[in-house]
Order: structure tokens, then C-alpha cells, then sequence
């Protein structure tokens, strides 16, 4: 079993560098922040593997994929359709209650 740890300090080290960087921003698209940004998904996702090498675990996280953002304001005038939201209803992950489940009228409060 290898040892996760350098991984995870590489990981710590794009964190800081990432934070650095945004927080020294010069505009909207600055190559110092893209950079930082390409660099800490790089480094998470070679801990998230060290990780499931060494112990058979994974992280909850995942790296968002800038070409499968959509910016809802461009693709449809603003409004949200929930109806392209594909939900597999054999998902067994936890989504959380809706305030309207604890409405106080609801539970005779």
C-alpha cells in the first residue's frame, strides 16, 4: 500500500497557490488564476487516486468540467427549465428535506 500523503500535500500546496492567485485576480479570465485553477484539479484528482490506491476510499468531491457548465442566462434567456433535468429516480443518494416538510401548519404546531 503507497502512502497518500505526498499527494495530499501536493494538493494543500495548489490549494494555497489557487487562493494566492484569486485573490491577486487582474480581470476576468487572468492565465495566473486559470493556471492555479488547471493546477488544483490536477492535484486533487492525483490525491482522490492516491487515496482510492492506498485505503480503497475516494473523496466527495468532484472537478467540475468547464465544458459542462452551461450558463443558463445564455442558453435559454434567463429562465431555469427544470424539465431537462434527467433525475434516475434509482438514485439512493440523500438529497435533503424541503422546508415545505416542516411547515409548522403541516405538523399541527
Amino acid at each position: 500500500m503507497s502512502d497518500p500523503r505526498p499527494a495530499l500535500n501536493q494538493l494543500i500546496a495548489a490549494l494555497e497557490r489557487h487562493l494566492e492567485a484569486s485573490s491577486q485576480r487582474r480581470g476576468e479570465d487572468d492565465p495566473t488564476v486559470v493556471a492555479a485553477y488547471e493546477d488544483l484539479a490536477d492535484a486533487f484528482e492525483a490525491y482522490d487516486d492516491a487515496l482510492h490506491d492506498a485505503t480503497g476510499e475516494m473523496t466527495p468531491l468532484v472537478v467540475v468540467d468547464e465544458q459542462f457548465m452551461v450558463d443558463e442566462e445564455d442558453s435559454d434567456g434567463g429562465d431555469s427549465d427544470d424539465e431537462d433535468y434527467d433525475d434516475d429516480e434509482d438514485d439512493q443518494s440523500y438529497g435533503g428535506l424541503d422546508d415545505e416538510d416542516y411547515d409548522e401548519e403541516d405538523t399541527g404546531r
